[in-house]
């Protein structure tokens, strides 16, 4: 068996995250239209937002948290509490929400997991996150679920450490270059990267910064067992 351990990012890899935060932006911009013109409002929260993540991380929580701060800066304080309740009831009926599972998804882990073991990866509130894996009904495909702060190379190697699998003998499949790929190569692992319109301009990587090594691609996660299956035939020691 060539891979140890095959884990998987969750959002927007695994279940479609797009209806649910593009929902929450509506909702928001419904609020704040009483405030007077929209005009640059997205520009403020996606600027707080970011600058958030150190504080908050990433999540339905910290997403409703930024949009109540930016809707105290864009109105200069005058938003009013009701508003501000609105904002705490989306974050709940985000918590709640189910997340349709991406296509391919189902079928490419249940198959992967009959002979591999498969590890859930993700950044994210722990509690939100366990809901959502749990509601996907993929619980039983991952003999493993980490929730991280960050996904860093340290993040990594500890992880692996702790369940006695070499970097050499990993496999992380994600739809971010910047969480889910360079941090993985960079210890020695592999990757590999399946696209999505839907990823964070922050999470973008500059053509210099593309891997050359112990890195593909795959154009949707229907074509992911060939793709480890055509792995599995070469010498992992070369």
């Amino acid at each position: 068996m060539p891979f140890d351990l095959i884990a998987f990012d969750a959002d927007d890899t695994l279940w479609d995250n797009e209806p649910l935060y593009h929902m929450g932006r509506e909702r928001f911009s419904q609020l704040m239209a009483k405030y007077g013109p929209l005009e640059d409002l997205d520009k403020v929260a996606d600027r707080i937002e970011i600058g958030n993540l150190k504080f908050y991380g990433y999540g339905a929580v910290s997403f409703v948290i930024s949009l109540i701060e930016s809707a105290i800066k864009w109105t200069n304080g005058e938003v009013a509490a009701e508003d501000i309740q609105g904002l705490i009831d989306l974050s709940k009926e985000m918590i709640e929400a189910d997340l349709p599972l991406l296509e391919g998804v189902e079928e490419t882990v249940s198959r992967l997991a009959d002979e591999y073991p498969l590890m859930l990866m993700t950044k994210g509130d722990l509690l939100h996150q366990q809901m959502k894996v749990d509601r996907s009904g993929l619980a039983p495909f991952f003999r493993n679920v980490e929730v991280v702060s960050e996904k860093t190379p340290d993040t990594y190697a500890a992880i692996l450490a702790r369940l006695d699998v070499q970097p050499t003998r990993f496999l992380m499949v994600g739809n971010s270059m910047r969480s889910d790929i360079l941090p993985v190569l960079e210890i020695g692992g592999w990757a590999v990267h399946i696209p999505n319109d839907l990823t964070w301009a922050h999470e973008a990587v500059e053509p210099e910064e593309m891997p050359s090594e112990r890195f593909f691609e795959a154009d949707n996660m229907a074509s992911l067992p060939g793709l480890i299956a055509q792995l599995a035939g070469e010498d992992r020691s070369s």
